[in-house]
């Protein structure tokens, strides 16, 4: 693949993922009142107060978030990143023209919106745009208070989720909270896939004989770690390997066919790149 023919794909993964942020906006979160935090919550705050069209405020108040953080921190952010976020603007508001809620029940909406705009922003974010937000403020704070970015745009959100709480009620902040949970686990899901593998670190007396049967029986390979047993001060190697969820049996079985006194520690591998699994 060129590289104009990868700057294409990136773009056009970044637009997709837009639309199905927008969708998510306007068939679920905004007719429903649900602010799930982020400057859309805030658009859908001033909306139903004072009518605002909620893209608009979308770049209203994104366009200086760039700015300020470019200005405070330096270009923390690519072209992907500002197209994204004027193109939800601008989607947003073309959507609410065209488009009908698809539930009115809240429990739904929360849901499924929280789902659709998660996936949109993991998609976005996996070719390394965004779409703006309250991230830029939490830059912000991070840069003024030291307080770590994590923190600070749970600060902001739950704020923003408080603030909709007083204006629509106790309930709808309620939804706005599983909503913000399910968009967080939905965009995680995206970035990092569904592919569970398993990592497996094996210390044992029979390490060479140990990882012949792993390259020869399964085909993977195996990474010798030096390790010392702080105990007995003994020097050992500590053998680890990657494998699908399918074949942690057979290595168990392999490594206790060798060595019944081995050691071996399994552990949850979210995602793995490389020869043998996905590619780069």
């Amino acid at each position: 693949m060129s590289r104009w023919q990868r700057t294409a794909y990136e773009y056009g993964i970044v637009t997709l993922g837009v639309v199905i942020t927008a969708l998510g906006y306007n068939w679920f979160l905004i007719p429903n009142r649900i602010a799930a935090g982020g400057v859309s919550g805030i658009g859908t705050i001033l909306h139903y107060l004072w009518g605002f069209p909620v893209g608009f405020t979308m770049l209203a108040l994104n366009i200086p978030l760039f700015i300020a953080v470019s200005y405070v921190l330096g270009p923390r952010f690519g072209l992907k990143s500002v197209y994204g976020a004027v193109l939800l603007g601008v989607l947003t508001d073309v959507f609410a023209a065209y488009t009908s809620p698809v539930t009115s029940d809240p429990l739904l909406a929360a849901i499924y919106g929280g789902s659709f705009v998660g996936t949109g922003i993991g998609l976005a974010m996996r070719q390394r745009g965004s779409t703006g937000g309250t991230d830029l403020a939490a830059l912000l704070i991070n840069h003024f208070t030291q307080m770590r970015v994590g923190q600070s745009l749970l600060m902001v959100d739950a704020g923003i989720i408080l603030l909709a709480g007083i204006v629509f009620g106790p309930e709808q902040a309620l939804y706005a909270f599983l909503s913000l949970y399910i968009s967080s686990k939905a965009i995680d899901l995206v970035q990092e896939g569904t592919g569970y593998n398993k990592a497996a670190y094996i210390i044992s007396a029979h390490p060479e004989e140990i990882a012949n049967v792993v390259m020869t029986r399964l085909g993977r390979g195996v990474t010798a770690l030096q390790g010392t047993g702080m105990f007995t001060g003994t020097d050992r190697q500590v053998l680890s390997v990657i494998v699908s969820r399918q074949e942690i049996t057979i290595i168990k079985d392999m490594v206790r066919e060798i060595d019944p006194k081995a050691f071996l520690v399994i552990s949850d591998v979210r995602e793995v790149l490389g020869e043998g699994f996905r590619g780069m």
